[in-house]
């Protein structure tokens, strides 16, 4: 189920990016934020109350409430125009404990590859804090880059691997080829990006205005 759920923090993460980039109105990607904070509400709710009392699978499924919560924000302040800056702030907690949620799938779970995602995640919503909570908007098109191409490599792809049982084979490999990837596009993208002048400050991950 949880696989599932990621194939479509995949779609919001791209959705939310491309608002970023300017190329989506920030009122028409409000939907897609709802539905996948619903469903990401939903799922890690029923992983753990089908746990079992595992501790690994509640703290595993406890980690995807940093995300809901993340996509509700962004539909609430895209619908209600408020400001984004509580936000913000929220992503700088999301930042703090994705740290967290890395290091424990390189050690307690084992699981390179998405000790790496993790990371990504991590690094994407230091972005969202400095974009919304410190308002450093020449960052706008760089964490909307980086916010759409994460939708694709940190969602859609290992959920489809997950999805058709080639994950679990090829962690190791996630993990190398991801780590390469991100520090050669997110690496090279930021002087092209990261420095251009500023627009105006998002209300959430996507222009007015994000993981």
């Amino acid at each position: 189920m949880g696989s599932v759920g990621l194939l479509f923090v995949g779609a919001v993460l791209f959705i939310n990016g491309v608002m970023l980039l300017g190329w989506v109105d920030e009122k028409s990607a409000a939907p897609m934020n709802f539905f996948v904070g619903g469903l990401q509400i939903i799922t890690p709710t029923y992983l753990i109350f089908t746990a079992n009392g595992d501790a690994n699978a509640i703290l595993a499924a406890s980690g995807l409430y940093l995300f809901s919560f993340t996509y509700l924000y962004v539909a609430l302040n895209i619908t209600l125009g408020l400001d984004g800056t509580g936000l913000g702030y929220f992503c700088l907690f999301v930042f703090v404990s994705a740290l967290v949620f890395s290091w424990l799938n390189f050690t307690r779970f084992a699981d390179p590859g998405f000790g790496v995602i993790w990371l990504y995640w991590a690094f994407l919503w230091l972005l969202f804090f400095l974009l919304l909570g410190l308002k450093q908007e020449r960052l706008g098109r760089y964490t909307g880059a980086v916010c759409a191409i994460q939708g694709w490599v940190t969602g859609w792809l290992p959920a489809l691997l997950l999805l058709t049982g080639g994950y679990a084979a090829m962690s190791g490999t996630v993990a190398v080829v991801l780590a390469i990837f991100g520090l050669v596009v997110f690496g090279g993208l930021y002087p092209v990006l990261g420095r251009r002048s500023p627009g105006s400050v998002p209300a959430a991950p996507g222009p007015q205005v994000s993981a």
